[in-house]
């Protein structure tokens, strides 16, 4: 998977992130080339020993674990290669890599389920103490509430569910759900008495339906033989007269009364 292997540079990017490590610079892999000496920073370097995603099991009612087919764990274990100043004393070491295991603790969702170090040995190519560490953390996480939330690390929910959030047979895409937290808009507006006005939605709309208020949807008038028209429909397949929509909105036309001169109007417009 491209998330798995793109970790150790998420890792190192939210670590070097956090104010608590400020004073320690991340990197996925201790250069191989020319450093400085005697080195003058600490500097902590990122990878990924195993990762291991299983499906999460729940007990039911009867006490017994079923799959459940929504949600994932992963366990992953954490290279750390910590490298110190002379200057700074091998306890830098340590106290660099307790640094680190507190902000994933208390900075992150992630549980650290075990932790672990060698001993500090010197490095005279670079003038630095060394110290080789790892960290196991675990992850569950369901994509219930929205694919797209990251959770406070370096991992994200495609990560752990990617094959079950990204099947569109069971899930929306973010266009539909924002499609149907809004399907419509609606709107009114002061008639003009202009022989053409135009609205911009931003969008190119499905249809279109616009109405006087307080009047039916045509009248006739006796004295001039006319027929009013308080209302029109419109959508890309054709349209009643007096309305059309265009690519990011609608246009009335003087074919229809849709904007007398003091009159009040309301409109729906279906994206």
């Amino acid at each position: 998977m491209s998330e798995i292997s793109a970790l150790p540079g998420e890792i190192a990017r939210w670590l070097g992130s956090q104010e608590a490590l400020s004073g320690i610079r991340f990197t996925t892999e201790y250069p191989a080339g020319r450093k400085s000496v005697p080195l003058t920073y600490t500097i902590v370097s990122v990878g990924i020993d195993s990762v291991t995603i299983t499906d999460t099991f729940v007990e039911n009612n009867e006490g017994v674990l079923e799959k459940d087919e929504y949600c994932r764990d992963a366990l992953i274990k954490i290279r750390l290669g910590v490298h110190a100043p002379f200057s700074a004393g091998g306890e830098a070491c340590y106290e660099a890599f307790t640094d680190v295991i507190d902000t994933l603790t208390f900075a992150s969702d992630l549980e650290i389920v075990e932790s672990g170090a060698g001993g500090v040995t010197a490095d005279r190519d670079t003038d630095a103490f060394v110290l080789f560490a790892w960290i196991q953390v675990r992850a569950n996480l369901c994509p219930a509430a929205s694919c797209s939330v990251r959770f406070a690390s370096f991992m994200n929910k495609d990560l752990l569910c990617g094959s079950h959030i990204t099947d569109t047979d069971i899930h929306l895409s973010d266009a539909q759900i924002e499609y149907l937290s809004e399907p419509a808009v609606t709107g009114s507006y002061f008639g003009t008495g202009s022989a053409a006005r135009t609205f911009t939605t931003g969008f190119a709309p499905r249809a279109v339906f616009v109405a006087a208020q307080g009047m039916p949807p045509c009248v006739y008038d006796a004295s001039t033989d006319e027929m009013r028209v308080y209302s029109a429909l419109a959508c890309a397949q054709g349209d009643t007269p007096g309305l059309s929509v265009t690519a990011n909105g609608f246009t009335l036309n003087s074919s229809a009364r849709l904007n007398d001169a003091g009159r009040d109007y309301f409109y729906i417009v279906f994206k």
